[in-house]
């Protein structure tokens, strides 16, 4: 059978860290198993928020990969302020937080920048992409977002090509993400972000999601929307079943947050149920441990200056891909944050998946009748809260600490084969035909 091709078009590609470059570069990985050769397109200059060189092992040997030269204005926006390093990654300053710094970068990044700081690569792009289709046999073209800029690159190559297949993959919501009222964005602008997302979902012959209440939204927006969320890698998942094994009892209870956790998805009332089991049962607090790896914002962490959980904290900082596995499978309760608002109910942060491939609990956080309460239930893998929750969350921290204690904490993998990497390329490439 002869293989196809794939263009992928994305901004994110190892040595880039975070969730945003696992979803394509384990496609990449998978596809080529059920006749798909892809190639990608990604820029030769970027400027990454975090970086993670564990990654560069996943992208196969004889993969072509093409790039060319990227301007990014953030290196002004840095001079400007520092917090500006944030923004490149989806995180802001909020509420009494805000410097006036902040109010103006945030100010200008959403109305001078439509939809995003990486619009420059756009036009270059076009250019350079219009003749390599033109030279190579390309059956599918694939564009990643955020940054939503690059669905204008498809955009683009769609009115040069109006045969050529065009896939818009949007791992976060455009208008719908809960960061795009804290833009400060003038009514001209909002018109245009709306104007050109709109665009995209009318053009593009199919829409990927990440979520079912993402799918769900699109196709009301006039889209040809279909769900494929992002997963777990066996390869690392066996990795993590190894440690697993090792790591059942510990000597501490351990509460862990693997990843990136801004101020939008800080969940105080965790905080404080856990402030009171430390300073009310000296049991818990001989044992319990709440481990950060990952980038925290600042201002989470200094919060527990004056708290009782103080003493608590490991904090490991950013880690590779590879040992954020490792720490995940030896923490008893895995916890995982959304942002509180109802529009949200669709987002299913990457890292869930790699959760459940530890078979350890997860306690969730974020608005009602989530996705990820869905996903929780459907693998009896945890429990769901959200933000005004308070004696069930203690309840629920209490009953995993005695099971923990009895040595009880089972490893669960039930009904979770869907979501591996292997099994999410095969329905890709059914999808691309």
């Amino acid at each position: 059978m002869e293989q196809k091709k794939i263009l992928i078009i994305t901004y994110y590609w190892p040595p880039a860290g975070g969730p945003g470059v696992q979803r394509w570069l384990k496609f990449a990985k998978y596809l080529p198993e059920f006749g798909w050769n892809p190639v990608i397109y990604t820029p030769e200059n970027p400027s990454y928020p975090l970086l993670d060189e564990s990654l560069m092992k996943d992208i196969p040997q004889d993969l072509e990969i093409i790039k060319t030269n990227i301007w990014e204005p953030y290196q002004l926006a840095e001079k400007l302020n520092k917090s500006n390093k944030k923004f490149k990654a989806g995180q802001f300053d909020v509420g009494k937080n805000q410097s006036w710094k902040s109010k103006l970068s945030i100010w200008v990044r959403g109305n001078f920048f439509i939809p995003d700081a990486r619009i420059f690569w756009v036009k270059p792009s076009i250019k350079f992409l219009e003749q390599y289709l033109k030279d190579n046999k390309i059956d599918v073209v694939v564009t990643s977002g955020p940054p939503h800029s690059l669905h204008l690159i498809g955009l683009g190559l769609k009115e040069k090509f109006p045969d050529m297949k065009w896939i818009a993959d949007f791992r976060d919501p455009w208008t719908e993400i809960s960061y795009y009222k804290h833009l400060k964005l003038t009514k001209s602008s909002d018109r245009k972000h709306r104007q050109l997302e709109s665009a995209v979902f009318k053009t593009a012959d199919i829409t990927l999601a990440t979520s079912y209440t993402d799918a769900e939204n699109f196709r009301k927006s006039g889209a040809n929307a279909i769900c494929i969320t992002n997963g777990f890698d066996e390869s690392d998942a066996s990795a993590t079943h190894n440690a697993t094994g090792e790591n059942t009892q510990e000597k501490a209870f351990t509460l862990s947050y693997i990843g990136v956790l801004e101020q939008l998805r800080n969940p105080e009332n965790l905080w404080k149920i856990l402030n009171e089991l430390v300073k009310e049962n000296k049991e818990f607090t001989n044992h319990f441990t709440l481990k950060f790896a990952g980038r925290i914002d600042d201002k989470i962490l200094q919060s527990f200056d004056n708290s009782n959980l103080k003493n608590h904290i490991l904090n490991l900082g950013y880690i590779s891909h590879d040992k954020a596995v490792q720490e995940m499978a030896q923490s008893n309760l895995l916890l995982i944050t959304n942002f509180p608002n109802e529009s949200s109910k669709g987002i299913i942060p990457g890292k869930i998946f790699e959760y459940l491939a530890t078979g350890k609990q997860i306690i969730s956080f974020g608005p009602n009748e989530a996705d990820v309460s869905r996903i929780l239930s459907e693998t009896a893998s945890g429990k769901h809260f959200s933000y005004e929750d308070s004696e069930v969350i203690k309840d629920y921290i209490l009953e995993q600490f005695e099971q923990w204690k009895k040595g009880n904490l089972l490893v669960n993998t039930q009904n979770i084969e869907q979501f591996s990497r292997r099994n999410l390329s095969k329905k890709l490439a059914e999808i691309l035909g």
